[in-house]
């Protein structure tokens, strides 16, 4: 009451209290600074105040200013070489769409002049009853090939012969070429056609390996025969591995194109003149010579890209650049090329040296900064560190006499009661012996955590500690709460009132009793705790109100600021307590210097 007068009494007299001042305030805006005034309180001030910029950026940015600058260039540069890069691949892209259309040009005139010679053939040979070996080398011979026949193997002629006239073709064949030419495979019964290679120019060793060849007998060549038949059109056949390669070999491809005979105003089918491609020698004539070292290409069968289907590939197997797909439409038979650029996804040398400066000249930048703001951090983090520490003491008194005070006047209120209830000296002096110890005892818990939180938990077993080995049985039972300094001060004192009186009247004073304590948070902000006694002696009716219970409905009740529910009932005594949960934010000492701290450095 007489430090309320005085406040009062100070404020009429206008007197400035020293709480009027934010002791330490645990927000500080980024445009504010602190200062102490004589009394040792703290004012925030303006940075601006009176026009007056007093920080600059590169002081009050130490960190993010350099880091900044460095960003800066580092984008300018970026776009550059996105810039940079964005033109090359446009070039790139220009240049690989050109050099794939040339490719597939070249691929496309190459398959039509081979059609080209094979109508011409044609024609010839439908007009006379058989092709005897000197007429078909005479028919090669005056095509004189030019370079768009480049990359095929040659003109063969293949004559169509049913199973039973096998005997009498490979006699006749064995006077016209050179060796003793076999059909192979050897036909079976179920076949009834047979297209058998007869001739096939230029005359050459490899070129002799196909004689005698049923192409009919696989499914591949059929289909493209039957093919050719039916379209009379030149038609190209899928995937295969020429005859005269053996087996194991690269892959290539055929073109077809049927003979027919007028027999009575009707077509009968007399053979095929045909011609070769490997696959390899075709894609590498059509390639230009200039680009070969600087792409990869690749020729599949059909329009889908896969290894099942690919005839050729030229060019660097670790090109991972750009990649441009052509259909191509060879002898009726659509095929896909694919040419890919070398350049892959690395940067160009002019791309590097640009990023290589550029970051060179960022870092260069950011180390000037850095040092330049060093220097002048270092001196204001020293004159913020005196004036923190200077903050920090005061407040630190403060808190310390306030806390003291609310000590004092607690063992003051019970030694008043304590004297009020003794009847002699003796009984004065273990009352208030076990109070001040359980004081103490709250007292360690709360030096333990320097005076920040404290869980219900500990508080009630340090003050429960001295009944451990008590005849009654203990029950604790709840969740984890922390609590605030005074309030674990107010419950402690609460506890031990009630572990004394159970101790000499109540259930632990007897073997059987037991005490069961358990705490429910109600809500963010409030716990109730329950104490029930039960199995000690019946309690008498009416009884007298001691210490204890004043203590606890006056005085716990108070700090506390919420009502006690204690009732002495006839089975034992039941005790109800509500304990607020404070945010550390309103009590805890280093909550609000974190704070501080933390908002400084972020100004």
């Amino acid at each position: 009451m007489c430090a309320i007068a005085r406040e009062r009494q100070a404020r009429r007299n206008g007197e400035r209290n020293p709480r009027d001042f934010v002791p330490l305030t645990p927000l500080v805006s980024a445009g504010q600074r602190f200062r102490t005034n004589p009394i040792g309180a703290i004012e925030l001030h303006d940075t601006v105040k009176d026009g007056r910029k007093t920080r600059r950026w590169l002081v009050a940015y130490p960190r993010a200013t350099p880091l900044a600058i460095f960003t800066l260039i580092a984008a300018i540069t970026s776009l550059s070489v996105f810039a940079i890069e964005r033109g090359e691949r446009r070039r790139e892209d220009a240049r690989l769409t050109a050099t794939s259309m040339s490719i597939a040009s070249a691929i496309e005139r190459r398959a039509n002049t081979s059609s080209a010679y094979l109508r011409a053939g044609a024609a010839l040979f439908g007009t006379v009853d058989g092709v005897p070996s000197s007429l078909f080398r005479r028919f090669v011979s005056e095509l004189r090939l030019d370079s768009d026949y480049r990359g095929v193997e040659g003109v063969g002629w293949a004559e169509v012969i049913r199973p039973e006239q096998v005997a009498a073709y490979e006699a006749r064949i064995g006077m016209e070429v050179p060796g003793d030419p076999r059909v192979r495979p050897r036909p079976g019964p179920e076949r009834d056609r047979l297209v058998v290679v007869t001739y096939l120019q230029p005359d050459t060793q490899r070129a002799r390996r196909a004689l005698a060849f049923d192409m009919y007998s696989d499914p591949v060549r059929r289909a493209a025969m039957d093919e050719a038949e039916r379209t009379v059109r030149p038609t190209a056949s899928g995937r295969i591995v020429l005859a005269q390669e053996g087996t194991g070999r690269p892959p290539g491809f055929l073109i077809f194109m049927p003979v027919f005979d007028q027999v009575g105003g009707m077509r009968q089918l007399k053979g095929f003149i045909y011609s070769p491609f490997n696959g390899r020698d075709f894609l590498r004539s059509a390639i230009q010579t200039e680009s070969r070292n600087r792409i990869e290409v690749r020729l599949f069968d059909g329009a889908t890209p896969s290894s099942d289907a690919l005839l050729a590939e030229l060019g660097d197997d670790r090109s991972v650049g750009q990649v441009r797909r052509e259909r191509i439409e060879v002898a009726n038979r659509t095929m896909l090329l694919e040419v890919e650029s070398s350049g892959g996804n690395s940067l160009s040398m002019l791309s590097m040296l640009t990023l290589l400066f550029g970051l060179m000249v960022a870092t260069l930048l950011m180390i000037v900064a850095r040092l330049l703001t060093q220097q002048a951090v270092e001196d204001q983090a020293s004159l913020d560190w005196l004036a923190e520490q200077n903050a920090i003491r005061d407040t630190l008194t403060r808190e310390l006499n306030h806390r003291v005070k609310n000590t004092l006047a607690n063992v003051l209120s019970i030694v008043s009661l304590t004297r009020r209830r003794a009847t002699n000296l003796d009984e004065f002096a273990e009352g208030l012996d076990g109070r001040i110890r359980a004081l103490s005892a709250t007292h360690d818990l709360l030096t333990q955590s320097e005076w920040g939180t404290t869980p219900i938990r500990d508080v009630i077993e340090a003050e429960l500690a001295p009944y451990a080995q008590a005849r009654g049985v203990l029950e604790l039972a709840g969740p984890t709460v922390e609590l605030a300094p005074n309030d674990a001060l107010s419950l402690g004192l609460a506890i031990h009132e009630l572990a004394t009186n159970a101790t000499k009247y109540g259930a632990l004073s007897v073997p059987g009793g037991k005490v069961r304590i358990t705490w429910a948070l109600d809500r963010d902000d409030l716990v109730s705790l329950r104490w029930v006694e039960r199995g000690g002696p019946l309690v008498s009716q009416p009884r007298s109100r001691g210490f204890g219970t004043d203590l606890i409905e006056k005085i716990v009740a108070h700090e506390l600021r919420h009502p006690v529910e204690l009732q002495f009932e006839e089975q034992g005594v039941t005790c109800t307590l509500f304990v607020p949960v404070r945010q550390p934010s309103e009590f805890e000492i280093r909550a609000r210097r974190r704070a501080l701290a933390a908002n400084r450095s972020e100004g």
